[in-house]
């Protein structure tokens, strides 16, 4: 059963920039796919465009949930889990 926060998580605003040929974003559409979210915007952009928005932002992908600058895909896999929305992989 989801917590109401986990539901909300559900109903998130979701964008992350990314750039062609990253294999990190494919892993990160991979992690979305993974908590059943697929109402996310992919913004491809330069490294420049994207520093222009988000000055902190030191690689591709860099995602933003809810105005909240979240990361890369190790900080957005963290936080998935951190808020239940993923399980760690069984070894």
């Amino acid at each position: 059963m989801y917590t109401t926060y986990v539901k909300h998580l559900l109903f998130m605003e979701i964008k992350f920039y990314s750039t062609p040929g990253c294999r990190y974003c494919e892993k990160l559409k991979e992690l979305f796919e993974r908590a059943n979210i697929n109402d996310y915007q992919d913004i491809q952009a330069t490294s420049t465009e994207m520093k222009k928005d988000y000055p902190n932002a030191t690689s591709f992908p860099y995602v933003i949930i809810d105005g909240e600058e979240v990361g890369g895909l190790v900080e957005t896999a963290k936080f998935f889990l951190e808020n239940g929305l993923v399980s760690a992989p069984k070894k």
